[in-house]
């Protein structure tokens, strides 16, 4: 496994926004509850900038397996190092260990915007993806109880953290 990180395009949206909906009827890693357009996410593209708060896509070989950002945590000039991380993986890249590589690549490359800390907002009953960020060394920093309805269901939210730097 090989995977390369290229800033996305406003070309890439379609397959951004096809990937992201795989993940709705799961009810594990998103709550939006009905699928998103490509028009809708336009402005949340536009939020991200190569020099401060990047979107990847990430392909393997000539195959795209996903996208990782970094967004803007609570959007205050205090919080300015510290961004959520957001990885999503079509649906045939996924239980493929390709998440493993990506949030090293994520820590690794945090420095270089300035970022310190990392989060993770996983609901609590998403265990693939918080066991794999607390094997990277993320820890529970939040237990947020029941704060979301998924089809009629109150769901918990964890943020986990990760300090690049001190």
């Amino acid at each position: 496994m090989s995977l390369e990180f290229r800033t996305a395009k406003v070309s890439d949206l379609p397959r951004i926004v096809e990937i992201y909906n795989s993940t709705i009827p799961g009810r594990m890693v998103t709550a939006d509850t009905s699928p998103v357009s490509v028009e809708s996410r336009l402005p949340w593209f536009e939020a991200h900038s190569e020099d401060r708060r990047p979107l990847w896509m990430i392909d393997d070989g000539n195959e795209n397996v996903g996208w990782i950002s970094f967004q803007s945590f609570y959007g205050r000039p205090a919080y300015d190092g510290t961004v959520e991380v957001s990885i999503y993986l079509h649906e045939s890249a996924r239980g493929k260990g390709y998440g493993k590589e990506i949030l090293h690549y994520a820590i690794d490359i945090a420095p270089k915007f300035r970022i310190h800390t990392l989060l993770g907002f996983i609901f609590a009953h998403n265990l693939p993806s918080l066991n794999l960020f607390k094997k990277i060394g993320f820890e529970e920093w939040a237990h947020l109880p029941e704060i979301a309805v998924l089809d009629g269901e109150e769901r918990s939210l964890k943020i986990l953290g990760y300090k690049v730097s001190k």
